[in-house]
């Protein structure tokens, strides 16, 4: 006898050799496994995550499921036990008790990554961990353009890098968003998509600033998605950037359907 528990979570991922859990390496999920060890008296319980964070990404948004053994714990309870145990880094913000049927995986409807880039002339300390770094003049209107060439069915083999073990590449992009915020001097990249491949927004990320630099053309991105070849893209922006920022289990609201509108 089980209960399935589903629970938000936020990291900071600069301390993190990723999420999934590695031999000899500090993980999000390995801690989070470690604890629900400690909670069983042993008994080992598999944590699976909405999406495997790279070492160095981050998370507001991360969404995680596992099969409790024993006796249920009211889902209250469960968020304060676990947090009781987190390091610093670590922090669960709802939880609940999901249905035997939810999957954190097979049942999402969307996912949203954000990335943020600082605009400043030499690297913030203060940041260093947390956006990626661009000092050179940048078009954002010419970036706001090429975006919307990303949106819809496609397939997305030219921004996906090797090591992935997804052989289907095509996606909908539903969402595709890049502003200036100039009390931080960042730009803020958000994409929302059906499913992304392997450091996809990365690289998405890296091909927008060449265009907004003028080191392509505006309406490149047609041309390299008909590619369906990743030599066409060779720059991946830093892992330090790049936020899971929300996944969306219930259908998308029409507001991030940039798509509909095509």
């Amino acid at each position: 006898m089980s209960t399935r528990y589903k629970m938000l979570m936020a990291y900071d991922g600069h301390l993190f050799h990723g999420f999934q859990v590695q031999p000899n390496q500090r993980t999000v999920q390995g801690t989070v496994e470690e604890a629900l060890k400690k909670m069983t008296k042993g008994k080992r319980v598999i944590v699976e995550g909405s999406g495997r964070t790279d070492a160095g990404v981050h998370a507001m948004g991360q969404v995680i499921q596992f099969d409790y053994p024993g006796n249920r714990i009211p889902a209250e309870k469960m968020i304060l036990a676990l947090n009781s145990m987190m390091p610093m880094d670590i922090i669960f913000k709802e939880c609940e008790i999901a249905s035997p049927d939810f999957h954190v995986r097979y049942s999402i409807k969307g996912k949203w990554y954000r990335y943020r880039m600082s605009l400043d002339h030499f690297v913030n300390p203060f940041k260093r961990f947390y956006t990626g770094h661009y000092p050179y003049p940048i078009d954002v209107s010419k970036m706001k353009e090429a975006a919307k060439d990303l949106l819809g069915k496609h397939d997305f083999t030219s921004f996906a890098a090797s090591g992935g073990q997804i052989k289907n590449k095509v996606r909908t992009m539903y969402y595709v968003n890049v502003e200036k915020n100039e009390s931080q001097n960042e730009l803020v990249f958000d994409f929302i998509c059906s499913g992304f491949l392997y450091n996809m927004v990365r690289i998405l990320v890296a091909t927008l600033l060449e265009i907004g630099s003028g080191k392509r053309p505006v309406h490149d991105f047609p041309r390299i998605i008909k590619a369906k070849d990743r030599l066409q893209v060779t720059q991946t922006a830093p892992a330090s950037g790049l936020y899971l920022y929300h996944v969306f289990y219930d259908k998308l609201p029409d507001k991030y359907r940039q798509d509909l509108l095509l």
